[in-house]
């Protein structure tokens, strides 16, 4: 209550490197990465299970706005 955890800021290749979500269309699984602009390669980062965890990736890599998903 008295002490919050701080969150870790982490950084990603800004220029080459895309936020997205991957969303499975048959169970709904949804992993938050990055994606590179020029090979199109996805790095998964995090299993996002609720809109908390969501927050917590936003939070981490500074991001802001929404985030793209693909299928």
């Amino acid at each position: 209550m008295w002490f919050r955890k701080k969150t870790q800021r982490f950084t990603y290749d800004k220029e080459n490197k895309i936020p997205i979500i991957k969303a499975s269309i048959c169970n709904g699984e949804q992993v938050a990465g990055f994606k590179d602009v020029h090979t199109g390669a996805f790095e998964e980062i995090m299993l996002i299970r609720d809109y908390a965890d969501l927050v917590e990736f936003k939070e981490r890599y500074g991001i802001t706005g929404d985030i793209d998903k693909i299928y």
